[in-house]
């Protein structure tokens, strides 16, 4: 009796119609049947994705929002309120530039010296107290409202995408750098900008960008160079104008810890270079063996609107949808302002 009821259920009726009828799978059995087409894996993995998209579809009815750089709807829960479109249109900096400061130079100056740099007409005329300054991008358009939405706006999920660009402009750096251990020293703000604003962009990117980076080469030093007094801002000034409003606004508080270190000055922006040359100077008389700049940003005179340079359009580095996340808003003052007309000339 028990091999009969053994026998008889191994043997069973499958049901392939969606109308219920019965369809005999002549003597197949449950035991011998092959594995379903379509695994659970992959119906999960489908299922997820009509939850996501119904989960952002209803967001999108339900909470609107705009991208704050171009405005289009936006269509997906992001952190960051700025469509992907937005974020793929930044560009890196591609051409000839000075090997120095990093600006953009005609063909006149393009070709390199003796000692195998290319200098702009002002690095031929000084000597900066830094050895380069490089940016990621050029200061306008999408990069530069995004950079305005983490300053003014206080929009820090903005942090981790320029994080990783101010994070690729150091690795253009990094082979030449000397020493095994570098100080990274955020250009500071005045303590009572900092306490209205809540932070400092320079000190945020500078730790996202760490982040990016493989080792630990770079130590991080946020306290080491200290603003001293508050400056007007830089609207309008002329160069020699820039250079006496930020005459004694930085000091290095623990000379001791700079003393024979390479730098490494990181910042959003570089403008005229007024405020890096400024701070590279105090940290050079402080006992630093050199000074190195990197910004996310930098102001180009001769920048091209197109981001496009000697017939090439640059590609992102990064994928936007990696940078997709709530607003953080938080209303703050003007910092220093833009005037790209002027030539930096301060000597060391």
């Amino acid at each position: 009796m028990d091999r009969e009821i053994a026998a008889s259920a191994k043997h069973e009726e499958a049901v392939f119609s969606s109308s219920e009828d019965r369809i005999r799978a002549g003597q197949g059995t449950i035991s011998v049947a092959g594995s379903p087409i379509v695994s659970r894996q992959v119906l999960l993995g489908r299922r997820k994705v009509w939850i996501r998209y119904g989960v952002e579809s209803l967001f999108s009815v339900l909470f609107p929002s705009d991208c704050r750089i171009c405005s289009v709807p936006l269509l997906n829960v992001s952190r960051l309120p700025v469509c992907p479109e937005c974020l793929a249109g930044i560009h890196p900096v591609r051409g000839k530039v000075c090997s120095i400061c990093g600006e953009r130079v005609l063909s006149s100056y393009a070709a390199t010296d003796d000692d195998g740099l290319r200098r702009c007409p002002v690095c031929r005329r000084i000597d900066r107290p830094f050895e380069r300054a490089v940016a990621y991008g050029s200061y306008d358009g999408a990069l530069r409202e995004l950079i305005h939405l983490l300053k003014f706006s206080g929009v820090r999920p903005a942090t981790r995408v320029l994080g990783r660009m101010l994070a690729e402009a150091i690795g253009t750096v990094e082979p030449t750098l000397e020493k095994r251990s570098v100080l990274v020293i955020p250009v500071p703000l005045f303590k009572a900008k900092r306490r209205q604003r809540e932070f400092n962009q320079a000190e945020l990117i500078a730790r996202a960008a760490l982040q990016q980076l493989a080792g630990n080469r770079f130590q991080l030093a946020s306290d080491i160079l200290q603003r001293t007094r508050d400056t007007h801002s830089q609207i309008g000034l002329t160069s020699h104008q820039r250079r006496e409003n930020l005459r004694g606004a930085f000091a290095v508080a623990r000379a001791q810890e700079v003393t024979g270190r390479e730098v490494l000055l990181v910042d959003d922006v570089y403008t005229t270079g007024t405020t890096a040359t400024e701070c590279a100077r105090v940290l050079r008389k402080a006992g630093a063996s050199k000074v190195w700049v990197a910004t996310v940003a930098r102001t180009l005179k001769l920048a091209s609107k197109n981001a496009e340079i000697d017939g090439d359009i640059a590609e992102p580095s990064f994928k936007a949808s990696e940078f997709q996340g709530s607003k953080v808003e938080a209303e703050s003052d003007e910092t220093d302002a833009v005037d790209s007309r002027d030539f930096e000339t301060l000597k060391p």
